[in-house]
Formats: structure tokens, sequence, C-alpha cells
């Protein structure tokens, strides 16, 4: 009986211990890590979100970038660190959602491994051809490649990568058949859709504005559910396919097990990051549309991603390089 009260009682006086660490969380610096090397759309987010809390918690909030295997090296990495509140992932439709379903023997396994705290952003893409190629619209796209299958090219950033996925999905939607060219980066693809190479593609809008504004690439349509303000006269994708819509989400999630105060302080903290006039400017200056979530809004969004993005990858057969 003694042992057992004695037990009892340390149960007890840990987890005051444990709450008591999550009410003055954080005492020391927090680490946000990006699968990503420095410069990406990401990258950017995470940096913008560093500044504000480190601003508002009096502790050091950096930014450790992670690339390597598409992200996995970095999900691992807090996958496998102290649910402390200390590390925190800030990951993609790509990390959280698709590669589960594209990579069968990851290290973690993201619904068991992680909890969800926020969805930060929002990040459609543009459908961008060279100026030469003949469709001026999407309707005209369509129309160009329908009853010629397989011989127009479209690129994408790599195998598995959501800028084939956008493609794909076209190809279902519209019922027709562009050829996939997969690239080591969107860099390279892009530059071989500018010499004429390959004829259209997906891609992030700061990949391509400045070849837009200057006319060196075109914008036939953009992925999100409404138009671009910046890009008042590029129609979104569902004013011709209804129900086409396409969005690269960032957000945050730490290690299953981090204690709820921490996680309610962290998501508290990012809501005011990401309300930051700021922040908020130089996001939307970039294409990248700031989110207002929590932890159990963004958790259902996962899964919505991953089960959307599952039908396409078995339709289309879809491996991860």
């Amino acid at each position: 009986m003694r042992r057992t009260i004695l037990h009892g009682l340390a149960v007890i006086a840990l987890s005051i211990s444990a709450t008591v660490s999550a009410q003055n969380w954080p005492q020391r610096p927090v680490r946000i890590v990006v699968g990503f090397p420095p410069g990406g759309g990401i990258d950017l987010v995470a940096r913008l979100l560093s500044i504000r809390m480190s601003e508002s918690f009096g502790q050091q909030v950096v930014v450790d970038n992670r690339p390597g295997a598409n992200g996995i090296l970095g999900t691992d990495i807090v996958a496998k660190s102290n649910p402390d509140g200390y590390t925190v992932f800030i990951g993609t439709t790509g990390n959280l959602s698709l590669n589960p379903i594209l990579s069968a023997n990851l290290p973690f396994n993201v619904e068991r491994d992680f909890a969800p705290v926020m969805q930060t952003s929002s990040v459609p893409f543009l459908l961008y051809t060279n100026p030469k190629f003949p469709a001026k619209t999407l309707d005209e796209l369509i129309a160009h490649i329908k009853p010629i299958p397989g011989k127009i090219n479209f690129y994408s950033s790599g195998n598995g990568s959501l800028t084939q996925l956008a493609a794909e999905l076209l190809n279902s939607m519209a019922g027709i058949k562009g050829t996939h060219v997969p690239y080591k980066g969107s860099a390279p693809g892009f530059n071989d859709l500018l010499g004429g190479q390959i004829q259209y593609g997906f891609d992030a809008v700061p990949t391509g504005l400045q070849h837009v504004k200057t006319g060196r690439a075109r914008a036939l349509a953009t992925t999100g559910p409404k138009r671009l303000a910046f890009l008042p006269d590029v129609p979104a994708m569902n004013e011709t396919l209804k129900g086409f819509e396409v969005v690269n989400y960032y957000g945050v999630v730490t290690p299953t097990g981090t204690p709820q105060a921490v996680i309610d302080r962290l998501h508290r903290e990012l809501v005011k990051a990401m309300a930051h006039a700021e922040t908020r400017e130089k996001l939307i200056a970039q294409g990248t549309d700031p989110v207002d979530s929590n932890p159990k809004a963004f958790a259902a969004f996962m899964k919505t991603e991953s089960a959307k993005w599952a039908r396409v990858i078995k339709d289309a057969n879809i491996r991860a390089d």
C-alpha cells in the first residue's frame, strides 16, 4: 500500500512539474525545422514567423534548414525529437500529405508521430506556358492537346511532386493526355519552358511572376479558389473546370506527446505572427495566402488532402523517384 501511494505521489509530482514547465515555455531557443534549402517559399514563411515569435517569446526562434529526400530528412528529425515544444516542423503538402502515400518505407508515421498545430498558409500555382505556344487560354490549351495525346509536354519539379499532380489532375478532369517531363527542381524545368523545349507546367507564383510581367512567360490560370489580386486578368482554373483547385499548404506540427499547454501557446503565437501587417504584406506580395487555422481544422484538412491526392496518384500510376 505504501509503495502504491508513493508511486501515485510521484506521478502527480511529475504531472505538476510538466504542467508548470509547459506554462513557462519557452525558456530557451525554439527551433523551426524546414525540410528544404534556404530561399524557397516555405523558408520565407518560417523566417517571417521566427522574427515575430522571437519578439513575442523573448527567446530566439531559429530556422534550421534540413533538406534531403524531398523533405523526408527534416520531417524525420522532428518526429524523433523530444516532445517539449523546442523543436517544431513547418511542412508542405508534399511533406505531410504526399510523402506518406508515395513512400512505403518512411521512417515515421505522420498521423501517429505528429500533433498538428496550425495551417499557416495556402500557396496556389500558376499554369505557365511559353508565349510562342499557340494556346492563350485554358480552353485553348485543352483544345490543342486533346487531339494529339502524348505529343505535348509538361514539366514538374520531380516525380510525385505537387506540380506533377496538378498537371495529372488536369489530364483527368479535362480528358487530355499531356506527357510528364520531371526535373530535379522547378528552376531547370521553368528554364526549359522559357526556352520552348517544354510547352506548359504548373509552378509557384514567385517562380515565374517576373517573367509573366516582362512577357517571357504567359500565365493561363491560377489553381487557387479565386483570382489573385495582383493578377486580376488571370482566371482561376475552376472558372473553366469546375472543382479544380490545387494549393500547396504550409503548416506547423510538433512531435506527438508535446504538452497541450505548449501547443496552445504555440498556436496563439502563430496566429498573432501571421496576423502581423508586415508579415501579411510580404506573404501576399509573393502569392502566399495567410490562413487562420487551428489544430483540429488542420488535422482534418491534412486528411482531406491525403485522400484527394491518393486517388490522383493511383489513377496516374505515379511513383516517387
